[in-house]
């Protein structure tokens, strides 16, 4: 690990960053320009006084998944984000095209999305990032762990994760996730780990054997969805997708037509938030696409 470099790094890439750059408000007149410490340290999910020890070249070595977690806070292109997990030790990520890695562009985007549903998918259907009105919706995945973080192996090993569509809509989300599943392994081989995913589903689920089987290939998330919110109820809304230019990551934006009692349903749900549908199941929700 070397402290000097990551902790001057560190520094110049937060005081090249603006408040808009990460989705934040300016608020008060800044002495200095760039994000302040403790605001790096809530957009990583670490203690302010874990951050400013990194910066002062006594702190621990970061983990991987908390080198993760700084290069997608300070918007790292894939480029310097290996290079931060070089200055803290590690090993650069493999690039693969399902690499998890949020492309920055996505994430200027979804910052600025604050009254339309919108999460960014990786091609095996991880929720990387989501605002607060898709958490709403489709439950809050970043807890979880594992193959658990794939909406297309929740849904055909979690009966409970569909409940976000209405029945006569799985058939057709089920195939599309097939669909799209076959993308991603066309793309990186049986060796990957969309390999591995689909090796795992193929054991465990037989409606996901036959779809598999009819070897249909399309990325389809431009759509008119209607989504069930255990409190509001259905919510009927365009799904457009902004892909990453090697079609690794995904943009959904959910938006609903203007006028609609859709619209209005979001918008309560923009006012109470998720914290007061937490209790009714909402973590174990599918995620988007």
């Amino acid at each position: 690990m070397n402290r000097a470099a990551l902790a001057d790094f560190l520094r110049r890439r937060r005081g090249a960053l603006r408040p808009s750059d990460v989705g934040l408000a300016p608020g008060s007149r800044r002495r200095t320009p760039g994000l302040r410490r403790e605001e790096v340290a809530a957009l990583t999910g670490m203690s302010v006084d874990y951050y400013a020890r990194l910066e002062q070249q006594r702190g621990p070595q970061p983990s991987e998944q908390m080198s993760a977690s700084l290069a997608r806070a300070l918007r790292l292109s894939v480029d310097e984000r290996d290079y931060l997990y070089r200055l803290a030790g590690h090993n650069a990520p493999r690039r693969t095209p399902t690499d998890t890695h949020v492309a920055p562009a996505l994430l200027r985007v979804l910052d600025r999305l604050e009254d339309s549903p919108a999460l960014i998918l990786s091609a095996l259907g991880e929720t990387l990032v989501a605002n607060r009105l898709a958490t709403a919706i489709f439950g809050d995945h970043g807890r979880l762990t594992g193959w658990a973080r794939s909406s297309v192996y929740r849904w055909f090993t979690d009966p409970a994760s569909r409940g976000v569509y209405p029945p006569e809509d799985h058939e057709r989300q089920a195939r599309s996730m097939v669909a799209s599943l076959r993308v991603a392994h066309g793309a990186s081989g049986p060796h990957s780990r969309a390999g591995e995913l689909v090796r795992l589903l193929l054991t465990e689920s037989d409606e996901f054997r036959d779809l598999w089987e009819r070897h249909e290939v399309a990325q389809r998330f431009a759509d008119h969805k209607v989504l069930v919110h255990p409190e509001v109820g259905p919510i009927e809304v365009d799904c457009q997708a902004l892909f990453t230019e090697d079609q690794s990551q995904a943009l959904l934006v959910l938006t609903p037509a203007p006028g609609s009692e859709a619209e209005d349903k979001i918008r309560l749900l923009a006012v109470l938030g998720h914290q007061e549908f937490a209790s009714s199941g909402g973590g174990g929700r599918v995620g988007g696409g």
